[in-house]
């Protein structure tokens, strides 16, 4: 069987291991906390009895994918597995130089950041080669896109098997280089600003801009909605990534959102952002 060990049971690691466990992998999902451990397993255990539900999923099937799934709260599980994804917030390049250690010697390192240099991440490890950006998409179970990132060491051999392990999950990888932002966040952040900049300008209500958006360029959901889903401190770090890494002013955060961030407005985890949410 194969092994993946997931860094992180949020929203992203949980979702993550979710897939790989769906697709036959045996997985050991590490985080410090044994509530979010808890926490992340309800929400897999959830998000399969919706697919049932749906019909994409036999009844059978949760609880033969939720066996795959083991959990601990040290780095060091992550011995045994060929793969290792980290999924977490805090420090990657420090966690990083911790995995490299505990990882097994051919182990590939892959990070799920959405905008942090994998050069600088794979500098701290003594396999450089081995570490390569995997961003899968929120939420991880319905999305298709997986962008996969080469840092400046990251061998072909390394890109070729994590191409193929995303496919083999039923995903469609994309190859990009190492660029703050990379493709992604590199187009939506910045639509995501301006929308942010329009509303502080008082060109449009935030809910003017979304329907402009939604109705005008057939977006599914509005720039100012999928920020709140995102999180308005993680579009507030992943814009100051790429406004430092590449020194160009037009990736400057807008001042409402540095605000909003700061009052504890982050959009759907906090219950306000542009909207309001309930419980």
């Amino acid at each position: 069987m194969k092994r993946v060990a997931v860094i992180g049971a949020g929203t992203m690691g949980n979702g993550i291991a979710h897939v790989f466990a769906q697709h036959n992998w045996g997985v050991t999902l590490v985080d410090v906390a044994p509530a979010a451990l808890e926490k992340g397993l309800a929400t897999i255990r959830a998000n399969l009895d919706r697919q049932v539900k749906k019909g994409t999923l036999a009844e059978d099937a949760p609880a033969r994918i939720l066996a795959l799934v083991a959990t601990a709260t040290a780095l060091e599980a992550v011995a045994g597995a060929e793969l290792v994804v980290e999924a977490a917030t805090e420090n990657p390049a420090l966690k990083f130089k911790i995995l490299d250690t505990a990882a097994d010697p051919t182990a590939i390192l892959a990070t799920n950041t959405s905008s942090i240099s994998i050069t600088a991440i794979a500098a701290r490890t003594k396999r450089p080669a081995q570490v390569i950006g995997m961003h899968f998409m929120n939420p991880v179970p319905v999305m298709k896109l997986v962008e996969v990132i080469r840092g400046h060491a990251t061998s072909d051999a390394t890109t070729q098997a994590t191409l193929a392990i995303a496919t083999a999950l039923g995903k469609t990888p994309v190859e990009v280089n190492d660029y703050p932002g990379f493709v992604a966040n590199r187009i939506l952040m910045p639509m995501i600003n301006e929308a942010v900049y329009t509303v502080m300008e008082g060109v449009a209500t935030p809910e003017a801009v979304d329907t402009v958006m939604k109705l005008g360029m057939a977006h599914p959901m509005g720039p100012l909605a999928l920020a709140d889903f995102i999180g308005l401190d993680v579009c507030l770090a992943i814009l100051e990534v790429m406004h430092h890494g590449l020194g160009d002013p037009k990736y400057r955060p807008c001042p409402l959102l540095r605000r909003m961030v700061a009052a504890g407005h982050l959009g759907r985890k906090s219950g306000q952002g542009f909207y309001q949410y309930g419980e």
